[in-house]
């Protein structure tokens, strides 16, 4: 590999000193800056000739530092997986509040007040949630863990229907294993980390969320210098328009998880189904995860209405499968079609793969993602495959 030019005669000279003093080093450096020709313009000299980038050893270096360096990357991306996926879903929600927070700040009022609006609205209906549900889900599990006995003793009578059920499938003995096993102290330990981290990765996401909001601006900002500066408008126009789909799909899908949400709230409080408001609030949340959140929603709701009689039960059933089949084919594809311009065929897919790989955020960030992918499709790689 050649380095540039030979070194000077003086500089060679002072560089074969072998009793190395501080002198010694004032005359090399004088030397060196000789050579450099250093002046008030140039404080270090000129720069020395590039390296023969031909050099098998330059080539070889610069592919194994390029295996390393992916090697390395790949490493830490399967590493850090669940913090990506947390950190992703953070910008999602963040995308998709930020045409809120625009629309309250254009009518007036200052982005901090119009941040404060939308996570007092956001978190407050989560937290009505939490409040509504607690309290619920505390007295069933109480009234679960005091008739456990009485159910266990059904499950042995062969009699009862609990008891057959029980002779069929043998799920007591079962029961009894994972309890076992498990232990009251591993139980206690288990649900202790599954509370903690439940907890820990709803703290992130809040966070990140409310850092993203409240420096928007100048999130966009840097996104935008990531692009070459001569290809920068165009990709201005289309990371705007990326960002707007998702934010169009965020309140798409909040609007038809209201009208979800209301449909259960008014079908419960109608026929006499307990928990109305917390049933409602539940299924609204649960209807945000496309496909399967209505669903898993309405399994709920009709076992509660189980409690009341199975005729009911049965009706609730029914209702959501009409719900579904609205939701679906009506509600869902115009709402989508408006706010992310995706197929059906597309949302279903991607949605399914998006569940896959990634579980029930894949599901959730699935569809603006398509339509990302959609629009830079028809935005750039169609058009040259058209001139090729």
């Amino acid at each position: 590999m050649h380095g540039g030019a030979d070194v000077a005669p003086e500089l060679a000279s002072t560089l074969e000193v072998e009793d190395v003093d501080q002198e010694a080093l004032d005359e090399i450096r004088v030397a060196a800056a000789a050579e450099a020709e250093v002046s008030e313009e140039n404080q270090f000299g000129a720069v020395g000739e590039p390296f023969d980038r031909r050099s098998p050893f330059f080539i070889g270096f610069l592919g194994a530092l390029g295996v390393a360096c992916a090697f390395a990357l790949a490493w830490m991306v399967v590493a850090a997986v669940q913090v990506l996926v947390l950190l992703g879903l953070a910008f999602f929600i963040a995308v998709g509040l930020d045409p809120a927070v625009v629309a309250l700040y254009r009518r007036g009022l200052p982005r901090w007040a119009a941040l404060l609006v939308v996570l007092v609205v956001a978190l407050g209906t989560f937290t009505g949630f939490l409040f509504l549900a607690i309290p619920v889900l505390a007295t069933q599990a109480t009234d679960l863990a005091n008739n456990l006995p009485h159910y266990l003793h059904e499950a042995q009578n062969h009699s009862t229907e609990l008891g057959k059920l029980n002779g069929k499938y043998h799920f007591v003995p079962g029961l009894q294993r994972l309890l076992n096993k498990g232990g009251s102290f591993n139980s206690a330990v288990g649900v202790g980390k599954v509370v903690l981290s439940v907890v820990s990765s709803t703290v992130l996401v809040v966070v990140v969320t409310v850092y993203l909001l409240a420096d928007f601006p100048r999130v966009k900002h840097w996104v935008y210098q990531l692009a070459p500066k001569s290809r920068r408008p165009r990709m201005i126009l289309l990371t705007d328009e990326i960002l707007d789909r998702v934010g169009g799909y965020v309140l798409g899908n909040v609007f038809t998880s209201f009208i979800a949400g209301l449909g259960t709230f008014v079908w419960a409080l109608a026929l006499g189904i307990p928990y109305a408001l917390l049933l409602g609030l539940m299924v609204a949340i649960f209807d945000l995860i496309p496909i399967i959140g209505s669903t898993v929603g309405g399994i709920i709701v009709s076992l509660v209405a189980l409690t009341v009689s199975p005729t009911l039960a049965i009706a609730t059933a029914i209702f959501y499968l009409l719900y579904r089949f609205i939701e679906d084919y009506l509600l869902i594809p115009r709402v989508m079609q408006r706010t992310v311009a995706v197929p059906g065929l597309v949302t279903v897919l991607a949605t399914v793969l998006g569940g896959a790989l990634l579980g029930l955020v894949g599901a959730l960030v699935a569809i603006p993602v398509a339509a990302a992918i959609k629009l830079l499709h028809e935005e750039i790689t169609a058009p040259r495959l058209e001139e090729n």
